[in-house]
């Protein structure tokens, strides 16, 4: 019978002991105490927004990604972009959020996909995560590694090899990942609400001393989207809001996850397309629509400091530096936790070692898949520290490339999920016989995947445009072909369960209700002989 299409599957969980069961629907409820499922009750409303807000990184997006997108593409109506794809991301909330309800896995993405596209497809998108997500983590360090040393130069006049403040980075966010969720949560808040709370001051002060043009409505006219670069701002602006489509992650540590994950989403759309949207259109206004790609061209990175140095002084200036570095650092941490929980769902369904799906006893993390994250960002760092030939050509290349093909290559992978997960959703719900009942919101995720497409489309088209490759370059076509082989390695994987562990793959998706059906048929491991084995319906 498909996954999910009646609470008889999970019948036995409802006898395994204390704990939660499932609830009406089938609706998946996390259990408590045992050594496959993440610690349930770590996380609230506001501990879980803070986490995906974080992922945002706002102070990063303001001072790097909007100040880039004026530079190199010369979109001045970027803001409107950030409107349109609130829109976009807004719809596909509506079916996400309404999944979210039923279904309360740490792989929230690929859980999803399991569910109503089949475990075969779900594993697949399982590697798909697991890898973009990485790449898109580990990418983040080059740029903190980079800011951390001119920060020691600027201010202490000590002179630091950017690999070093990186790989420092690297231990500390390991630590921290093997923690309490909870702990992980303050720490992100504090660093999260310091950042908006600068930004918003030179928000204010932008618009208090506009431009020559004073507070200018020319960057939300459709007209100013014109240009080649259209698509490759578009995948820029993309990255800003990747983090909403996290909560899910953390459904089994929430108090409440059918409330809560939803509502974070909504708030966290809400939030990054107006509180971008706004950012984007004062740098606008604070040069003047006319001038802003010009003045992005001269400064480059630094726009933002430039622009609020001379309206707030130095003394702000630095302090808005020093929280740029935090920023990076709170995007580190929020991505890592992401990534060790991605980790910990596949080892516990059976697609990654088993280890990786247990859980620490003091903290109730996922301390493994943490470990995991660790060491692959160790060894990427350190292959870009060896390549970093300082004597010849650029030095800071290295780093450059670091984080800015990461980046843009792990978006990419989250486009694609994003696209795969909003057809899996209505997939899931008409088989259910519930097609009509959520005809809106399916509609909904309908008209997401359409805009998600037609982004990724522009993204494959100007991928060379987005790392910066020279014309004729491999690049341009070799690092979004990772994310295919990711899917690829993905899908063979998952049909070779299909073929010789059928009883493995029937678990893709089910999570910690696939543990409790084992607990209660006296199983020793996932799919273990004698389970109860619930078969996907692959399309």
């Amino acid at each position: 019978m498909p996954i999910g299409s009646s609470g008889k599957t999970s019948s036995a969980v409802a006898t395994a002991g204390p704990g939660r069961t499932t609830g009406p629907g089938g609706a998946i409820r996390t259990f408590k105490g045992t050594e496959r499922a993440l610690r349930a009750d770590r996380i609230g409303t506001p501990g879980l927004l803070l986490s995906v807000l974080a992922a945002s990184a706002p102070l990063m997006v303001v001072a790097g990604i909007m100040v880039t997108t004026y530079q190199v593409m010369g979109i001045v109506g970027q803001p409107l972009l950030f409107v349109a794809l609130g829109v976009v991301m807004a719809l596909f909330s509506v079916g996400y959020a309404e999944m979210s309800r039923h279904v309360h896995n740490a792989g929230a993405f690929y859980a999803y996909i399991a569910r109503g596209l089949g475990g075969t497809v779900g594993a697949g998108a399982s590697f798909v995560a697991l890898v973009s997500y990485s790449i898109m983590q580990t990418g983040i360090y080059g740029m903190f590694g980079f800011e951390v040393s001119a920060l020691l130069e600027r201010y202490l006049e000590v002179s630091v090899a950017w690999w070093i403040p990186a790989l420092l980075g690297v231990a500390v966010v390991g630590a921290l990942g093997a923690l309490k969720i909870d702990l992980n949560a303050k720490v992100l808040g504090v660093l999260l609400l310091l950042e908006v709370v600068m930004i918003v001051i030179f928000d204010l002060g932008f618009a208090a001393r506009p431009g020559p043009q004073g507070l200018s409505l020319q960057a939300f006219d459709p007209a100013t989207l014109g240009g080649a670069g259209l698509g490759t701002s578009l995948c820029f602006a993309v990255t800003g809001f990747v983090g909403f489509e996290q909560a899910p992650v953390y459904a089994e540590e929430t108090s409440r996850p059918g409330t809560v994950v939803a509502r974070v989403m909504f708030l966290t759309v809400g939030f990054v397309a107006v509180f971008f949207a706004l950012s984007c259109w004062l740098i606008g206004v604070a040069t003047g629509p006319d001038h802003v790609v010009a003045a992005a061209g001269e400064h480059g990175p630094g726009l933002i400091f430039a622009l609020a140095e001379q309206r707030l002084g130095t003394l702000f200036t630095d302090v808005l530096h020093l929280f740029f570095v935090t920023g990076i650092f709170a995007a580190m941490l929020s991505c890592h936790n992401v990534v060790a929980r991605y980790a910990f769902a596949m080892g516990r369904e059976g697609l990654l070692p088993a280890p990786l799906g247990r859980t620490a006893k003091a903290s109730g993390a996922p301390a493994l898949g943490s470990l995991l994250q660790t060491v692959l960002a160790l060894v990427v760092v350190t292959a870009f520290t060896v390549s970093d030939n300082k004597p010849a050509g650029d030095p800071t290349a290295p780093v450059i490339h670091l984080s800015a093909w990461a980046g843009n290559l792990g978006a990419f992978g989250v486009i694609l999920l994003m696209a795969t997960a909003s057809v899996a959703v209505i997939v899931f719900f008409i088989r259910r016989g519930a097609g009509r009942a959520q005809a809106g919101r399916l509609l909904a995720a309908g008209l997401a995947a359409l805009g998600l497409l037609a982004v990724l489309v522009y993204g494959v088209k100007d991928f060379d445009i987005l790392v910066d490759a020279g014309e004729g370059s491999v690049l341009g076509w070799l690092l979004p072909s990772l994310i295919g082989v990711a899917a690829v390695i993905g899908l063979v994987h998952g049909r070779l369960l299909r073929a010789r562990k059928p009883e493995v793959h029937a678990r893709i998706g089910l999570g910690n209700e696939a543990f409790q059906l084992d607990k209660a048929a006296g199983a020793p491991a996932p799919g273990g002989a004698g389970a109860p084995t619930p078969q996907h319906k692959e399309s």
